[in-house]
């Protein structure tokens, strides 16, 4: 394996990866190298860490999904499309096929250059989120931060979209200090795999606004299964119909609960850089190469 390895630097709203194309052979750095390579003062600056790998599956490709502190993670909507437009671009193809730990996704082109990407059915169940303990009604669980008598937040929605999601319903996103509640939201003993926590408001019956903190990363742009989440708990609980403009801080998804059960998201991807980097030290060097929409 050479000492130095592209990427490509690439975001969805917002929520940015480092993709390294591992196909040919294992690239695989330590959890402390990822987190090194993560940082946004002194590194490439990314929430996940995204290699495309080998697969025997029948799809295009394995795309493996590791967090900003190294942790690795099931799913990811905005790096899926991500990778889904690579592939497509790569084959010249309408449509790719990627295997993930939460199972097979399957991404097409859209309208206006967007990607849709197929993010599976969404789990309800409190031991498919998963919870500590069984809650019949997951549409709202007793879970709640500050004074019983007067919580700061309480009741969320859960599911899980392949990672478990909490969603608090609040009357306004911005006001409330999630990079303070985020930590120890994530990290509540109900979580036993630490969870999502987004907050949200119905803005329209077709529209949704939310912000989240995310698992291993913190405050995020954008969070495309935390969209898918929010879509889902919101139809269950009566707040939207079953597609709706999910709005986070990176922009807009278009989320789809479609009634075989499955969710779409759709959304723009775009290519920042392209580098080398050394996968035992974290070491990086970027080309000189203009940013580019891919899609």
């Amino acid at each position: 394996m050479p000492a130095m390895i592209p990427f490509l630097k690439m975001n969805g709203l917002g929520n940015d990866f480092m993709v390294v194309d591992a196909r040919a052979g294992a690239v695989r750095p330590e959890p402390a190298v990822i987190a090194k390579l993560a940082d946004r003062r002194s590194g490439i600056g990314f929430d996940q860490f995204i290699t495309i790998e080998a697969t025997r599956s029948g799809a295009d490709a394995f795309m493996r999904i590791d967090n900003a502190d190294g942790g690795e993670v099931a799913a990811c909507g905005n790096a899926t499309r991500c990778v889904g437009a690579l592939l497509m671009e790569e084959r010249a193809a309408p449509a790719a096929t990627i295997e993930t730990r939460a199972g097979l996704l399957a991404a097409r082109r859209a309208e206006g250059g967007l990607i849709s990407v197929d993010m599976g059915r969404p789990r309800f169940g409190w031991q498919d989120i998963p919870l500590s303990e069984p809650f019949a009604d997951t549409r709202a669980i007793e879970l709640q931060i500050g004074p019983i008598d007067s919580p700061i937040l309480h009741s969320p929605s859960v599911a899980s979209m392949g990672n478990p999601h909490a969603i608090f319903w609040v009357d306004d996103i911005w006001a409330y200090d999630l990079e303070r509640f985020g930590p120890l939201l994530e990290n509540h003993p109900i979580f036993p795999e630490r969870a999502n926590i987004s907050l949200a408001t119905v803005t329209a019956p077709d529209a949704i606004a939310m912000r989240t903190w995310e698992r291993g990363v913190g405050l995020t742009r954008a969070c495309g299964t935390a969209a898918c989440a929010t879509l889902v708990s919101a139809v269950r609980t009566r707040r939207t119909g079953r597609a709706a403009t999910v709005t986070q801080p990176g922009g807009d998804l278009r989320i789809a609960w479609a009634e075989d059960d499955h969710v779409w998201m759709t959304g723009p991807v775009e290519t920042e850089f392209a580098g080398r980097f050394d996968p035992a030290t974290g070491a990086f060097a970027r080309d000189a190469e203009p940013a580019r929409t891919a899609g």
